[in-house]
Parts: C-alpha cells; structure tokens; sequence
C-alpha cells in the first residue's frame, strides 16, 4: 500500500509546476496550463484524503468531481478569452494584453 506522504508530495510537485507555469511563462495558453496542472494537483490531494479518511462516504471523490467540472469551465471560458484576444491584437503574449489600459 503506497503510503498517503507519497501522494501529497507528487501532488506538491504538481502544484510547484503549476505555479511556475503560471509565474514564468509569457503565454496566456501555457498559463492556462499551469492552472489546470495546480487544480489536477488539488484532485490528488482530494482523492487521497479521501482514500486514507476513516469516514466512509463519497466526499472526496465527489469534490473531485466537482474540481474536474470547474476545470473543464475553466478551459472553455479561457480558450474562448484567449482566442477572442487573438483575433483582436493577433498575440497571446501576457506582458502585450492592455485592452483595459486608457
């Protein structure tokens, strides 16, 4: 049995990943990316718990579920964000969105 400090490092990894996707890259795709490798590292964590909890009952899983849902919302909206900025400036480069600048 693969002990529950297993899963929370793995899921820590992720969500350092993540975070630096988000951080360093210049991308608006690839700092979508990073967000769906942290909320990924939220479902491990979720289902872990989950997992190694004494309750027995569905919680865990169901949040994962949730999280999935949110993340799946998440994209859409962002790849339709994203592509409605490209056709406007022709770039997806954060550091060149100012569309709310005066």
């Amino acid at each position: 049995m693969v002990p529950l400090s297993w899963y929370l490092i793995l899921a820590a990894a992720l969500f350092s990943v993540g975070l630096f996707g988000v951080l360093v890259r210049r991308n608006a795709v690839a700092i979508l990316l990073g967000v769906e490798l942290m909320l990924n590292a939220v479902n491990i964590n979720l289902v872990a718990f989950w997992r190694y909890s004494d309750v027995v009952s569905m919680a865990g899983q169901a949040f994962a579920v949730i999280v999935f849902a949110v993340a799946a919302a998440e994209v859409s909206v962002g790849l339709a964000l994203v592509i409605s900025v490209y056709r406007r400036r022709n770039t997806v480069i954060a550091d060149n969105l100012d569309m709310l600048k005066w």
